[in-house]
């Protein structure tokens, strides 16, 4: 009898897991269009660390639901707050959140932070690229996207080393693990 006791709880948390998985996902997709409604002002522009949400959240969920944080939840904070790149960061943002996802959770199993390490460092490169083409296009000047890059390319650093930290250092993988599993 004990052990039909455990099958069933067993069951029920299985059950369960599409659930919690939706509410992760939208938890973070709030965050991302929170941390992107404001950016740190340095000389010259802003620094948004929507960035390290969305890698967290790449390095934590599978492919689909990295993407609808990254590129559904950038879409939305742009859309609220400035539309003009709402488009760059639905393409650029999701692209980023599903390499981050695939190549965290599909290469190097056996060295998973060196996998996040590619990973982040991967996503980060997909963001100034996307976001350099996209406000070329956007802003019909390349002049434009030229001044901006320093800032695309610190806001990635920042986010893929913030990403990394909360991730690995601070424990929300092992959080996420033992609530979850390794399920994805």
């Amino acid at each position: 009898m004990p052990q039909s006791g455990r099958k069933e709880k067993t069951m029920v948390k299985k059950k369960h897991i599409p659930a919690i998985r939706i509410t992760i996902a939208a938890f973070f997709m709030a965050l991302n269009i929170v941390m992107s409604s404001f950016g740190i002002p340095v000389p010259g522009g802003h620094l948004y660390l929507c960035d390290a949400v969305i890698c967290l959240a790449a390095l934590l969920l599978n492919p689909f639901e990295a993407f609808i944080v990254g590129g559904v939840g950038s879409f939305l904070g742009d859309m609220l707050f400035y539309p003009t790149p709402m488009f760059v960061s639905l393409v650029t943002h999701g692209l980023q959140a599903v390499v981050i996802s695939l190549i965290a959770h599909k290469t190097l199993k056996n060295h998973p932070k060196l996998a996040s390490g590619i990973a982040v460092t991967v996503g980060a490169v997909i963001m100034v690229v996307g976001y350099t083409l996209g406000k070329t296009f956007v802003y019909s000047t390349f002049e434009y996207a030229m001044i901006k890059l320093p800032y695309e390319i610190a806001q990635g650093a920042l986010g893929a080393v913030f990403g990394m930290m909360l991730c690995w250092r601070y424990g929300v993988k092992n959080l996420f693990d033992r609530y979850l599993g390794n399920e994805q």
